[in-house]
């Protein structure tokens, strides 16, 4: 007999708030987190989608590299181009194993100073050790707790936070600078987990209580809980870690080879020197467009022709009863009012308009391979 250990869940710097707002409140990444307030996680998600959300993600890591070595020594660690990443602009990377397995996405921006991360709550403890094991020697790895992390996303978001940092409405997607708000130092990015324009703003945590109000006291805004974070993302075409990828999943059949550069892939300046290059580059174009070795199996999109829910999990068949895998991730999406999403199916059942079939309580489900993301991306890019 086994016995569990209960361990106490951590409060991000905003929890207060959170509780106050009436939010219900779920273990999450070991965090007290809110899954959603009392408007409702479909009025959440359609608000953000026509106005502002306010987020909390304070769960996830960040941390900087420093030294003159930083960018050469994380380049190592991915199969992306940190090295040329002009400064001020943020970038998309994929953490390794040996394998080509994905240990974690993450996002991080060239600062001059350092290189700014920030990794997935989840995975923050290991993948900070994975970093410091690995590159420690040739680089500062320095993590920041004391910060919090807010999301504000929306098309109303440049409105609202540039009342409270004038400047903000010059950054474009994937930029990102340091910007004083109410007081506190922080440092903004254009960007996001929704498909929307937004601003992710780390802020000293003892500052962030103040910036949260003084955000939610701008009218277009409301606050937004993890699960319209999750059903925004999905309909955005966005992977979540723990669900779309993992270890056991490489960036090729992944889809997201459009994050490895032409300066890492077969035929580049810098081709390879990442964990798994051997595996990924033999399955991924070069730049030719040729590819050694396809994948056995591709992550796509799927919209049900029914209207029924498709959870994760679900089991996914052919039309001749054969397994084909299951689903990653699926809900309802409250933008385009249709179940929605995503699994890893054999390539020869990955091409657009392919029909397979969703068993849910015993009953088949068809569903439509379909072109992510199912709404439009709206950055701005300028």
């Amino acid at each position: 007999m086994s016995s569990a250990v209960n361990v106490p869940l951590l409060k991000t710097p905003l929890h207060a708030l959170h509780v106050e707002l009436g939010a219900r409140m779920v273990p999450f990444a070991g965090y007290s987190m809110p899954v959603q307030y009392p408007a409702g996680l479909m009025a959440e998600h359609l608000h953000t989608r026509a106005a502002a959300g306010l987020f909390d993600v304070s769960h996830m890591g960040q941390l900087r590299l420093v030294g003159a070595d930083a960018a050469a020594a994380f380049e190592s660690l991915m199969p992306v181009d940190v090295i040329d990443l002009a400064v001020g602009k943020q970038r998309y990377g994929l953490l390794l194993n040996e394998a080509g397995g994905i240990m974690d996405d993450l996002m991080f921006t060239n600062r001059c100073a350092d290189i700014f991360v920030i990794v997935n709550g989840a995975c923050k403890v290991a993948d900070i050790a994975h970093i410091q094991a690995r590159i420690g020697m040739r680089c500062q790895v320095i993590s920041e707790p004391d910060r919090a992390l807010l999301a504000l996303q929306g098309p109303q978001a440049v409105t609202a936070l540039s009342r409270l940092a004038p400047g903000v409405e010059k950054l474009v997607f994937m930029t990102g600078g340091s910007f004083t708000v109410s007081g506190a130092d922080c440092f903004i990015t254009r960007s996001g987990y929704t498909g929307e324009d937004g601003f992710e703003i780390s802020v000293p945590a003892r500052h962030a209580d103040a910036l949260a109000r003084a955000l939610l006291a701008d009218s277009g805004v409301k606050p937004v809980g993890l699960g319209a974070r999750n059903s925004l993302r999905l309909e955005a075409g966005l992977c979540l870690y723990g669900n779309d990828i993992d270890t056991s999943t490489d960036p090729v059949e992944a889809a997201l080879t459009w994050a490895i550069q032409k300066v890492r892939r077969k035929g580049g300046a810098r081709a390879g020197g990442f964990p798994g290059a051997i595996k990924i580059l033999a399955a991924c174009a070069d730049n030719t467009g040729a590819i050694a070795q396809k994948p056995l199996r591709k992550r796509v999109g799927l919209i049900a022709q029914e209207r029924v829910p498709v959870r994760d999990g679900v089991e996914l068949f052919s039309t001749d009863g054969k397994p084909l895998g299951k689903v990653t991730s699926g809900l309802l999406g409250p933008s385009i009012d249709q179940p929605i999403a995503m699994a890893y199916v054999p390539l020869e059942y990955a091409t657009l308009g392919t029909t397979v079939h969703a068993m849910v309580r015993g009953k088949s489900v068809p569903m439509v391979v379909s072109a992510m993301p199912f709404t439009p991306h709206r950055y701005h890019r300028g």
